[in-house]
């Protein structure tokens, strides 16, 4: 990806765990200096071992590179998070998530070479908890950002592949890029949809992937096997950052999009 961009986007799929931390405070930095994004979207909402966020993560991220941090059915898991959604407008929970609560779905930064970007945080309502559909809300979102600008990231945190793809052929050409979260598997159906839209199911997990989507294998197995509670603890076996590239021209149509997989040993300091 060396051919200068007009606009280029790192987005990093759901950060999971003190592994997740560690290996994106580690990755980020090199992915800012390899691909000079004018702006980086990160999916924090399993960053505090494996449920929810804590201010201190959101904090931790930030000074590693993020711009903006998306979330997902967890977000609401902890109630210190409550005052950071309140309080910073570059930390979002999805806009469907509840009818009444704490933070924003979406928001409009500066980022850097001069763009406005709209990034837009939603959860899916297909095998997944959500106030309202996402089809309720997401034109009126749409289209209050691009009185802003044509630039705009989606986050569709959702369960059903079929969900995901629906809004993104609802926003082709609307949305610069929307991309899945919350199955924590990467797919490989990355495209540009006809509108100029690109797309990917999901982007894949931060965190360890000698697992069982980020939790140690042996007490969901038992889980599964015997139907009795079992405490699920953040695996901590080959760690990954995962994620997308997206360029895009300034009127918002994107020209590319392209998936990364990056093994981090995060035992190294």
């Amino acid at each position: 990806m060396s051919d200068p961009a007009v606009f280029r986007a790192v987005m990093i799929g759901d950060v999971f765990g003190a592994p997740g931390m560690r290996a994106v405070e580690m990755v980020l930095p090199r992915l800012r200096e390899q691909h000079s994004p004018n702006i980086v979207v990160v999916n924090a909402e399993n960053a505090a071992a494996g449920s929810g966020t804590t201010p201190k993560q959101a904090k931790a991220l930030f000074e590693a590179g993020a711009d903006v941090l998306t979330g997902g059915n967890h977000t609401l898991r902890r109630t210190e998070y409550v005052a950071t959604l309140e309080e910073d407008p570059r930390v979002l929970r999805p806009a469907n998530l509840v009818a009444r609560g704490a933070g924003s779905g979406s928001v409009v930064v500066d980022a850097r070479g001069g763009f406005r970007v709209g990034v837009l945080n939603l959860i899916g309502s297909v095998f997944i908890e959500a106030a309202q559909s996402p089809f309720a809300v997401v034109d009126d979102l749409i289209d209050r950002m691009r009185r802003e600008t044509h630039l705009v990231i989606v986050d569709m945190h959702a369960e059903a592949t079929s969900e995901k793809r629906a809004i993104a052929h609802h926003l082709d050409g609307r949305a610069t890029v929307v991309f899945g979260t919350h199955t924590h598997v990467p797919t490989a159906d990355e495209r540009i949809l006809a509108g100029g839209t690109a797309y990917i199911s999901d982007i894949g997990m931060t965190g360890p992937h000698d697992s069982i989507i980020g939790v140690k294998a042996e007490p969901v197995l038992r889980r599964f096997l015997t139907g009795l509670p079992a405490r699920f603890e953040p695996a901590t076996g080959d760690v990954r950052v995962q994620g997308i590239v997206v360029d895009a021209g300034a009127d918002g149509r994107a020209t590319r999009i392209e998936r990364f997989d990056i093994p981090v040993d995060v035992s190294v300091n």
